[in-house]
């Protein structure tokens, strides 16, 4: 599977953006799918994860201010990001597993990675 991340960029306090996943390489809807962040000089973390089956999660620092969601007809996850802070500057990197463990208290594991998109939140 591989996964090719877009549209990242430099936002204002308070701003929005739609961040994008597709996926090629293998039967897509059979995957659970997630984003995990890297900050600089901190540990990689989970922040969402949309299960095969539709189910949503995402880490209680971005609860209300994100959704996420996918087309399996386009093979493609998105991530809303509205509200931004400067503590959600970070490369997001979409993820994928059959199945994916999105849990917070421990550090991410993925089957597949994609290599990240830069999230930059400025005032």
């Amino acid at each position: 599977v591989q996964l090719v991340e877009s549209g990242g960029g430099s936002v204002q306090i308070g701003g929005s953006l739609r961040l994008s996943c597709a996926a090629s390489g293998s039967t897509f809807s059979f995957y659970d799918m997630g984003w995990a962040r890297q900050v600089p000089g901190k540990g990689l973390e989970w922040v969402a994860g949309i299960y095969h089956d539709g189910v949503t999660w995402s880490c209680e620092s971005v609860k209300g201010r994100l959704i996420i969601s996918r087309d399996n007809t386009k093979d493609t996850m998105y991530l809303q990001l509205n509200d931004l802070k400067p503590e959600d500057t970070a490369v997001y990197i979409c993820a994928t597993g059959r199945p994916l463990a999105l849990n917070p208290h421990y550090t991410p594991r993925a089957d597949h990675w994609g290599r990240g998109t830069q999230v930059t939140v400025s005032s």
